[in-house]
């Protein structure tokens, strides 16, 4: 006897009912990620969210959204990624719909013991595939940031910040922010 998966498409995607639980999906397939996030994620995830959305919020730059919130990299096969923490800039702020449809600006993730080199690969390359200009790759582990730009379709880190270093991005000029406001 076989079992045969059917894969979601996009209207299956977009008319389908909201899902609290946080997934991707990859060629079609719902990969469900497992387990929740941490508290000390979600604490991370709270403070980058009040420091970036403040200085975007000042600044009129555009929209700051977190997880979950699907950004389609692909309509067909269906891929989606749910970075922990995304920014879209008023200059592209024709992707944000009911999903955002092509490459923010920044994606923040906050990186788990889960999470395999391959797993990291496989979602800078979405990100690149679509145009995210910057990546910062938060390491609670090592109590790290990471900045990565997207440079001729490549990724290049531009800056590892650690404890007492202050954050530089290349999409936040004026940024004041610092690694240690993130792990308290």
């Amino acid at each position: 006897m076989t079992t045969q998966t059917t894969l979601l498409t996009y209207d299956d995607y977009i008319n389908g009912p909201e899902i609290k639980q946080r997934y991707d999906i990859v060629d079609g397939k719902m990969i469900f990620m497992a387990p929740a996030p941490t508290l000390r994620h979600q604490r991370i995830l709270r403070l980058l969210v009040r420091i970036l959305d403040t200085f975007v919020t000042e600044q009129e730059l555009g929209e700051i959204y977190f997880a979950p919130a699907d950004v389609v990299i692909q309509r067909s096969p269906l891929r989606t990624r749910q970075p922990d923490l995304l920014f879209v800039s008023n200059e592209r702020s024709e992707i944000l719909g009911d999903v955002v449809e092509g490459g923010p600006d920044l994606v923040v993730e906050i990186l788990s013991p889960s999470n395999s080199r391959q797993d990291i690969a496989d979602k800078l390359a979405d990100y690149a595939n679509v145009g995210v200009r910057e990546c910062w790759l938060v390491s609670p582990e090592a109590q790290t940031v990471e900045v990565l730009a997207l440079t001729e379709g490549a990724w290049r880190r531009t800056s590892l910040h650690g404890q007492g270093d202050p954050i530089h991005s290349n999409i936040f000029d004026d940024l004041e922010a610092g690694v240690s406001q993130l792990f308290v």
